[in-house]
């Protein structure tokens, strides 16, 4: 098999070139970082996992007229993608306070806020990702005012159409960040939803317990992890449910994280 040329690296993904023009293949880690990667670990399986997660998400998206650059997942890691101009701002849309948040404003964690709010980053770890005001965007040309609209248009319609697919398997959407990027049509160019979306960049909490269904166990230091990320696609039908009901069954034991078909058995629920 010829070897590929890798195109970029991140902390959680590698983009290869695709198979033909214009499109890449994404490939999800087991890497886990936090506080701008001064914490580093993995989570055996998550590739795996956000992998399926993202696809679904982005699948169902795409139904209710969400433009994205998934084209079709190739294997348990890797998916294929059209290949775009990333814009360098992080679309952050908050409905209960939780992490920066609360230091920044002194809110308490947990507190619905009065309404979703949407903050923008500046896309640039060396910086820390600092948030930036949409006068910032404008005065640098990240992006044009027209653009700005597209991307404010597309994460409202994202963030409730996610908050009720969520709520319908019992987990609150707390907050989660969105990427997006140019692709290029003849003289035009328009923007399109990138990157992906999974527990990794998702404050997911259970409806009744509020246990932590996403990265943050990693960031605090928690504990189960795995069982976490299992769980929330157990919950979206990605995975076996208990009944032993069609699906397939991730082995989250193994560094890997193989799928294996027809094994009955839920996915554990996140330790408390």
């Amino acid at each position: 098999m010829s070897r590929r040329r890798q195109i970029y690296e991140g902390k959680a993904k590698i983009l290869y070139e695709g198979p033909e023009p214009g499109t890449l293949i994404q490939y999800f880690k087991d890497d886990a970082t936090a506080f701008n990667a001064d914490k580093k670990g993995t989570i055996n399986g998550k590739g795996v996992i956000n992998n399926r997660i993202s696809e679904y998400v982005f699948t169902r998206l795409a139904h209710i007229g969400i433009p994205t650059h998934f084209v079709r997942r190739l294997n348990m890691r890797e998916q294929l993608v059209r290949q775009v101009e990333i814009v360098p701002i992080e679309v952050v849309l908050r409905n209960v306070a939780a992490g920066s948040i609360c230091k920044r404003l002194g809110l308490t964690e947990g507190d619905p806020l009065p309404h979703t709010l949407i903050e923008y980053y500046y896309k640039d770890d060396a910086l820390g990702d600092p948030l930036i005001s949409e006068e910032h965007i404008a005065c640098f040309n990240w992006a044009s005012q027209e653009e700005m609209q597209d991307i404010a248009s597309m994460a409202i319609r994202i963030n409730d159409f996610l908050c009720g697919m969520f709520a319908a398997v019992d987990i609150r959407l707390v907050d989660f960040k969105l990427e997006f990027g140019r692709i290029y049509e003849g003289d035009f160019s328009r923007v399109i939803l990138a990157d992906e979306i999974s527990p990794d960049g998702c404050r997911l909490w259970d409806m009744k317990t509020n246990d932590k269904m996403d990265k943050d166990r990693f960031r605090q230091d928690l504990g189960g992890e795995e069982e976490a990320y299992q769980e929330v696609a157990r919950r979206l039908g990605i995975l076996q449910n208990d009944d032993g009901g069609p699906g397939e069954v991730l082995d989250m034991s193994a560094h890997r994280g193989r799928l294996r078909g027809g094994t009955k058995g839920a996915a554990p629920k996140p330790k408390k």
